[in-house]
């Protein structure tokens, strides 16, 4: 059995999903395909959710329906006037859930709202997918996540309960894959022991994919993208970027440490501790190789691997009274930064001074300079970059930071980081 994971992009519109179907069609063995909610979709959700939340009922109606009819009409374009008309009246359940969510949502209750308008979108998409491969032949059959993953309620972060969901997937997944079928689910969501809706925070849909393979026993995961593979570099930001043919878990997990927009090492954690080899393709050109991910490659060498992100800001705290930054200090410090949830991108401490590198969140910063000042003298530096680059040379390294105004820089063995202006 393999996982297939499909994001936004991959069934955008009509035509693009239409053009999966040679790639399902053509795998071998069993699947379970995990698919995100289409294109734009949640960004309209979210939309419904603020408007919702401010109480602006009427506007968040609006675009209830501005989506209900995007939705009918992709699935028109899709299906026969018989397998539409069937669809239409599933899809109608999903409609009237949504308007009960954006009924009932408050700004006091603003994340659970959240998760229960949003994970529609996951729901809409799949059914019109299924629907359109039972219509083509296929042999799939439509389950609801939320049946299968059971979190806590922690909204729109939601942590898996991995022992009743594992059992979960088991008896409903397992016993259609017994039967012979195809399946085909969403990514993202869960429901919580109440039967509330959830979402699993950051790259959720690639996480689910990642749970029903280590859960059922999966021999591969793969995510098709708009990209031919993991490449050393975003080739949005740095030109000629090198495709990596081949690359360990325990890179992968480096390089989204460092920032990198690759895999999340949540997804990571399931595949690697079951031994489950991943698979990143490009939907729009089945025949090209992609990149593999798993715990060992024949051969590791790696080009230059540059992690560049942009908008942070350099703090220095120093006491007040020039005493040592000792263990004291630093526990005092290291908790301030946990209790406000603010990831240190870099950090550097020497005799009476403290330097970390963190995301420029505005609000999250006023608070922290806020606590720091109670205790420490605050200096920043607004608007840098943090420039990270595993497996240097001198030649990146100067190439990359020519012209540049370097305010720290750290090196180890492998790994290079720089903050610049």
């Amino acid at each position: 059995m393999q996982v297939y994971k499909f994001g936004g992009a991959s069934i955008e519109s009509p035509e693009r999903m239409k053009a999966l179907l040679p790639i399902l069609a053509e795998a071998k063995g069993q699947l379970i395909v995990v698919v995100s909610a289409k294109g734009k979709t949640t960004n309209l959700l979210e939309n419904i959710v603020h408007e919702a939340c401010a109480g602006n009922k009427q506007k968040a109606g609006i675009l209830r329906k501005e989506l209900e009819v995007d939705h009918l009409d992709y699935a028109a374009k899709v299906l026969d006037n018989t397998a539409y008309k069937q669809i239409a009246d599933e899809l109608n359940e999903y409609f009237n859930e949504l308007q009960w969510a954006v009924d009932d949502a408050t700004a006091e209750r603003y994340d659970y709202s959240y998760d229960q308008i949003v994970c529609i979108g996951e729901l809409l998409s799949t059914k019109i997918f299924c629907s359109y491969l039972q219509h083509e032949g296929l042999n799939f059959e439509w389950v609801d996540s939320r049946d299968i993953i059971r979190t806590d309620d922690t909204y729109r972060d939601a942590k898996v309960d991995w022992d009743f969901s594992k059992n979960q997937a088991q008896q409903v997944l397992g016993k259609l894959l017994a039967e012979g079928k195809h399946i085909v689910v969403q990514g993202f969501i869960g429901a919580t022991s109440d039967n509330a809706s959830v979402t699993l925070g950051r790259e959720g849909s690639d996480y689910s994919a990642a749970m029903m393979a280590a859960m059922l026993g999966g021999t591969a995961v793969t995510i098709w993208k708009d990209v031919e593979g993991l490449k050393n570099a975003d080739p949005k930001i740095f030109n000629d970027t090198v495709k990596i043919e081949a690359i360990t878990y325990h890179e992968v997990i480096e390089m989204a440490y460092y920032g990198a927009q690759v895999i999340h090492p949540k997804t990571i954690k399931p595949l690697q501790n079951n031994n489950i080899p991943l698979y990143v393709r490009c939907f729009l050109n089945k025949d090209w190789k992609g990149t593999v991910i798993q715990n060992e490659v024949s051969s590791i060498f790696y080009p230059p691997l540059i992690i560049l992100k942009k908008n942070q800001i350099l703090l220095q705290v120093t006491t007040r009274d020039f005493s040592f930054i000792t263990e004291d200090n630093l526990s005092k410090l290291y908790s301030i930064f946990h209790n406000l949830k603010i990831k240190i991108n870099l950090i550097q401490n020497a005799a009476i001074s403290f330097v970390a590198c963190i995301d420029n969140k505005e609000e999250q910063v006023k608070q922290l300079i806020a606590l720091l000042e109670k205790d420490f003298k605050v200096f920043s530096n607004e608007d840098v970059n943090l420039l990270t680059i595993r497996h240097y040379t001198p030649e990146t390294l100067f190439d990359l930071t020519k012209g540049r105004y370097p305010l720290l820089e750290q090196k180890t063995r492998e790994t290079v980081q720089v903050v610049y202006k």
